[in-house]
């Protein structure tokens, strides 16, 4: 009787921590937006758990967020390089479409295939896409930081560096739900 109720118990906490590991996953990387997230990755081929890591990265996937320099959205657009993007893609601008899921996830996706056609690298494309375009190409242009102009050795802001290892390590999660 007694190994009953010690076993019963046993079953019951592990269902409580299984149950309990699961909604701290499902807190700290959210799977909302996932048709938009993959269709939206298909059509300008970038990875789906990349750009779901960025989300979670840049907003904790809050469409309303917006940061204290102006960035805007789920992805965490800048409105000049969103309205930049919406002219490259002949779409209609507006600041209030920033705030709309959808649209924000296709600039921001259009935006993360830019900068990786651009650098010709996922990495350099996520230093660009936290710290700015011009900053990341004077950075492969001093030798302090780039011995070859085509990667990095050295990432000269911490907060993207920072930036970085928090993508990379959403990334590892989202990549074994994006499949």
């Amino acid at each position: 009787m007694r190994t009953s109720f010690v076993l019963l118990s046993l079953s019951l906490c592990l269902v409580l921590l299984v149950y309990t590991v699961g909604c701290v996953f499902n807190y700290l990387y959210p799977m909302t937006y996932c048709q938009e997230i993959s269709d939206y990755a298909q059509l300008y081929d970038v990875d789906s758990a990349l750009v779901a890591s960025v989300i979670n990265t840049e907003s904790g996937f809050n469409e309303k967020a917006v940061s204290s320099k102006g960035a805007v959205g789920l992805m965490q657009i800048m409105p000049s390089t969103a309205e930049w993007i919406s002219k490259l893609l002949g779409k209609e601008y507006s600041d209030e479409n920033l705030l709309e899921a959808n649209f924000n996830i296709e600039i921001g996706t259009y935006y993360l295939s830019y900068l990786k056609n651009y650098f010709k690298s996922e990495e350099l494309a996520l230093c660009a896409y936290n710290a700015g375009q011009g900053n990341v190409k004077n950075w492969l242009n001093n030798t302090e930081y780039s011995q070859d102009g085509k990667t990095l050795i050295k990432i000269p802001f911490e907060e993207t560096k920072n930036y970085l290892n928090k993508v990379y390590k959403n990334y590892h999660y989202y990549k074994n739900k994006y499949k």
